[in-house]
């Protein structure tokens, strides 16, 4: 594995990103108050200010008294200066989101993912409709769409565009943004769901001012986006966070993967509907081919006391605290956080219960350093992070497009 080497335009790149990211969070607020927060110059600031301000990614908003010296200047997020759009794939749809640049959504678009449906182009295909569905519907010029950030399950390579391995549609080394590319205009951004999510729950969610946090994804599939040191935590191979794929019971299921017993195999909504059909057989809770309508039902059966789902939802939290206890005795995090799709409908009653299972199997020093926690994002979060994404690579071609470079859709993402 190369050592990546971090030049001085990766480092401007990083505070630039750093310095929106903040003003994004809080519009408005003064160059002080971003030095103060980023750890940078107050000089650096004003510089990569004055760089925001010429990209008009941000704009003067006036001045604020500063305690008898002179007037700060406060600038705020250019709302209308771009547009950023975020795809989610997942196992059994696609979404996609167009925000403003302020990260404020303008339009949506759904596409189902039926069962047997999930080939590389066909997958593409919609996408490329659910992109143009909401450039459409938000009714912009295409020229003002800085970029498209795409989440695909998986492990994947930023660097050249590639979704390596995605054990639940046995795809291996498809060049994904390649593929979009010849359908989709705007340049393009890849990464994973749980990069994804952790960069929402910094940005918007839970761990905003926070510090160490694992943000556990509950779908279809499940893994572990780690937000460690004030930044994401990729690993050598952008492949940290498969928590999904770590051993939870010996000689158990079978995994897409190919080993036996990993978290996933109990935890995401497939999982839930075996532990359902194991106890029981015939329970009109369980939609057999559908995992979406099951985990709706489970949810309705508990706010209704139904004994079976509560058992479901009760041994499905055993498994999740099992697995989060280990998260919180390696990694020692201030703040979990449950996201996606199972999470948000199985709420609170869930939540109840994965912190009783953490508090039994965790040590007890660790555990009570640790808050558990819904992610408070209305939204999509894994389009809001991938997003992000796509702001993060705009930011980066800025010197390419200067010299008249830019233009190019396949993978420009580090």
């Amino acid at each position: 594995m190369r050592r990546v080497k971090h030049t001085s335009r990766d480092i401007r790149t990083a505070n630039r990103y750093e310095v929106l990211r903040h003003i994004i969070a809080e519009s408005p607020t003064s160059r002080q108050e971003l030095a103060a927060v980023t750890g940078l110059s107050l000089a650096t600031v004003a510089t990569l200010v004055g760089e925001l301000l010429e990209l008009r990614m941000i704009t003067e908003v006036g001045f604020e008294d500063s305690a008898g010296g002179r007037p700060r200047g406060l600038v705020a997020v250019h709302a209308s200066g771009g547009a950023l759009i975020g795809v989610d794939i997942a196992e059994t749809y696609v979404h996609v989101e167009l925000f403003d640049l302020a990260l404020n959504v303008l339009a949506r678009a759904e596409e189902d993912m039926r069962p047997g449906e999930n080939r590389p182009e066909q997958v593409v295909g919609q996408v490329a409709a659910a992109v143009g569905a909401v450039v459409a519907q938000a009714g912009i010029e295409g020229a003002r769409v800085l970029g498209v950030g795409v989440s695909v399950p998986g492990q994947v390579d930023r660097a050249t565009g590639i979704a390596e391995y995605a054990p639940n549609w046995d795809w291996h080394d498809v060049p994904l943004l390649r593929l979009l590319s010849e359908h989709i205009a705007y340049p393009l951004y890849l990464d994973n769901p749980l990069r994804a999510c952790a960069v929402a729950e910094q940005w918007f969610g839970a761990a905003r001012g926070r510090g160490d946090t694992v943000v556990v994804n509950l779908g279809t599939g499940v893994g572990a986006g780690l937000a460690l040191g004030g930044g994401l935590h990729r690993g050598v191979s952008n492949s940290a966070g498969e928590w999904g794929h770590t051993t939870l019971v010996l000689d158990g299921r079978l995994c897409h993967c190919g080993n036996h017993g990993c978290v996933e195999t109990y935890v995401g909504a497939p999982g839930i509907m075996l532990n359902l059909r194991e106890l029981s057989p015939q329970s009109p809770l369980l939609h057999p081919e559908d995992q979406t309508a099951t985990v709706d039902a489970l949810a309705r059966g508990l706010a209704d006391g139904d004994p079976v789902a509560v058992k479901v939802v009760r041994d499905t939290a055993r498994y999740i605290g099992a697995g989060i206890a280990n998260l919180v005795n390696l990694l020692n995090p201030e703040l979990v956080v449950l996201s996606s799709w199972v999470a948000r409908r199985l709420g609170e009653p869930l939540l109840t219960e994965v912190r009783e299972a953490v508090r039994r199997h965790a040590l007890g020093r660790p555990f009570a350093a640790t808050e558990i926690v819904l992610s408070p994002i209305p939204t999509d979060p894994v389009c809001l992070g991938a997003a992000t994404f796509a702001l993060e690579g705009a930011l980066r071609s800025v010197g390419l497009r200067n010299t008249g470079r830019a233009g190019r859709t396949a993978p420009a993402s580090r």
